[in-house]
């Protein structure tokens, strides 16, 4: 074992307590849960001459030390719900251990034995060392406990790394060498009724928090949420949870709405924790959470605020701007995993992780091509074909006839769309195309805390202005249910998605779009995203410039007049479908689900130091204010051990800095 000499003073070297036996283990451990790198070189052989010195000392003191310096261990490293399983198996399996190992009768004492005949009350019980060897260590351990539970507090306080780690590493609890038959029927009891097994399980606890509703209408966000849960379920323990609204409900997980309190509670319960959205800033427990991060970045909002808060004062907009840049930045520094959709996202998420820190030899060297930080996992369709299960459009929505030809815009009006140049082209379109109806899905947002966008009311404004609204134009007013979107879908002949020429199409991700595909529905996009990439390439359908009202007309007319054409459309996205099922594209997060980690430089200390100093966003600039916000953060929670190991954490990196 090599390290450095500052290092090893860090962490307390060894402790001195143990004598001999495991006191390498500890010192690992320790070293692993403050973060540091701990590398195996196996061709680094060291030849140990086994019990040279043990044999001054005799069988039952060798005992004796191995019991008692395994209580410690597991008592220091452990955490709180790790340590409520092993240290009760431990302190049993220890006293079992020694009977076997010293062959005594452990039902000596009991009267209901024959042999207690010839045991009076007054006897003494003639013993194997061994067998009483973990007592003693039992009650050595007992002894040392005040001085053991004060270094467990301080190393907890200061872990930056969870138990799972290493614990997936134990693979199955063994049975030490003893292969008495008795004992490994005990021992296998033991684990089984005191879960010990759980602790080395693949199956991990994992948390989806959204700040978007979970009900019957959802928006993206949500429905994303949703399925990462569905998927993620079939293999691990999953809780998914919205900070606003949550009726849904699923066989395999409990659905349900938090506040700061449950959500506290759950953050301690989970090992992986997956968000998406503000709820790491609105939420400090996430902020300070010291669990495995997923942060699902597949919407860069930062960059719809540009358009969001055009209608804003200057000063108003441009801190709508910096906040949410500052909301994202303060994601980049902590996550340990991060999505995104597509592969040109993965290009500019790649340069704003870089901005921020995280770029670093850390996460290089785990990964040269960095799939272990951020991964593509785009958004995804249903496993199975939609079925219609009701009339919605035609026949039945006043205006909409059987025979009509309609054109479906699959969600809401957002400001960084443009259906002003959609109504501009059907209104030129209804001349040649009378039965032309372009419905769109939704206006009012299922999530309260997303207000009416400006883009919605102009739409309206102009469609009534044009004189489409109820003969070629219609609006749905409030929001039609996830589970009833195919309906709408089934009925339309083509899906459309326009928006305008700014830097937020570059990089967006239009999840109607994938709806269009689940439902073989041939589609007119504004060229730009990369959606509109695989629409010219896969000939689903046609892309058209921004803005162009003639162009737009045109693409129109070709699809819903063009009956083998729109038919070979079809044709070609049933071929790629299957690509964007939502168990293909998630697939990147199960896998890190399979082995989470902690980002490398992230438990690191010195490459952590260098991310933390990094750090620039408005509220988390570094100086006294930033630690003056830190620590009442910790004082408000009353958690002053933990307070107590960042202070310390601050002066042992100013020394080493002088």
């Amino acid at each position: 074992m090599v390290m450095l000499k500052r290092v090893f003073e860090e962490v307390g070297g060894f402790d001195e307590r143990y004598f001999m036996f495991f006191e390498d283990v500890d010192l690992g451990w320790r070293l692993w849960l403050a973060g540091h790198r701990v590398r195996f070189v196996p061709d680094a052989l060291v030849y140990h001459r086994h019990h040279a010195s043990m044999s001054k000392l005799g069988a039952w003191r060798e005992q004796f030390l191995l019991e008692r310096n395994a209580l410690f261990t597991i008592y220091k490293n452990y955490n709180d719900e790790n340590l409520e399983h092993t240290l009760p198996a431990a302190l049993m399996l220890a006293i079992r251990r020694g009977i076997v190992l010293g062959g005594d009768d452990a039902r000596a004492l009991d009267p209901q034995h024959r042999s207690h005949a010839t045991v009076t009350p007054q006897d003494a019980i003639p013993v194997d060392g061994r067998t009483v060897a973990p007592a003693f260590a039992v009650d050595a351990f007992t002894e040392a406990l005040p001085e053991l539970t004060s270094d467990r507090r301080a190393l907890q306080a200061a872990r930056r790394r969870p138990d799972h780690e290493i614990t997936r590493l134990f693979r199955l609890p063994l049975h030490s060498n003893i292969g008495d038959p008795t004992f490994v029927g005990s021992f296998d009891a033991t684990v089984e009724a005191l879960a010990v097994d759980r602790i080395a399980s693949q199956r991990r606890r994992i948390l989806v928090a959204t700040g978007d509703v979970l009900e019957p209408k959802m928006a993206g966000p949500g429905i994303r949420a949703w399925h990462m849960a569905c998927t993620l379920a079939r293999e691990h323990e999953v809780q998914l949870v919205s900070t606003q609204e949550a009726s849904l409900s699923h066989p395999d997980f409990p659905v349900k709405a938090v506040d700061e309190r449950e959500l506290a509670r759950l953050e301690a319960w989970c090992d992986v924790l997956i968000f998406q959205g503000n709820l790491m800033r609105q939420h400090p427990v996430l902020r300070d959470t010291q669990k495995i991060v997923v942060t699902d970045i597949y919407d860069p909002f930062h960059l719809e605020v540009l358009e969001q808060a055009r209608g804003l004062k200057p000063a108003g907009r441009l801190f709508a701007v910096q906040s949410s840049t500052d909301v994202l930045n303060e994601q980049l520094r902590r996550g340990d995993f991060f999505l995104c959709a597509s592969e040109k996202q993965r290009d500019f998420w790649l340069g704003q992780l870089a901005a921020v820190g995280r770029i670093n030899p850390a996460t290089y060297d785990r990964s040269e091509n960095l799939e272990q930080l951020l991964a593509v996992a785009p958004f995804g369709v249903g496993e199975d074909p939609p079925r219609h299960t009701r009339p919605v459009l035609r026949g039945v929505v006043p205006g909409i006839d059987e025979d009509d030809k309609i054109v479906l815009w699959g969600g809401g009006i957002y400001n960084w769309f443009d259906p002003l140049t959609l109504l501009r082209a059907v209104d030129k379109l209804r001349r040649r195309l009378p039965q032309v109806r372009l419905y769109f899905l939704g206006l009012t947002h299922p999530n309260p805390q997303v207000g009416e966008m400006k883009m919605a009311h102009d739409a309206v404004a102009l469609a009534q202005e044009l004189g489409l609204v109820g003969t070629h134009v219609f609006f749905n007013e409030g929001w039609v249910e996830y589970d009833d979107r195919q309906n709408y879908l089934l009925e339309a002949d083509i899906g459309v998605s326009t928006h305008l020429d700014h830097v937020e199409t570059e990089f967006s991700f239009r999840t109607r779009l994938l709806d269009y595909l689940w439902a073989s529905l041939p589609i007119v996009a504004t060229a730009g995203d990369s959606l509109a990439d695989l629409i010219e390439t896969s000939n689903i359908g046609l892309t058209v410039p921004a803005g162009d009202v003639d162009a737009l007309e045109a693409a129109l007319f070709r699809l819903l007049d063009d009956d083998a054409h729109r038919a070979s459309c079809r044709d070609a996205i049933e071929r790629i479908v299957p690509d964007y099922r939502w168990s293909k594209a998630l697939e990147p997060l199960l896998e890190f689900c399979r082995a989470p980690t902690r980002a490398p430089d992230l438990v690191d200390p010195e490459t952590a130091a260098m991310v933390e100093g990094m750090q620039g966003g408005m509220w988390d600039r570094i100086g006294w204010r930033a630690d003056l916000r830190k620590t009442l953060r910790f004082i408000a929670r009353g958690e002053w051990r933990a307070l107590a190991a960042k202070l310390q954490q601050r002066v042992s990196r100013q020394q080493r800095g002088r």
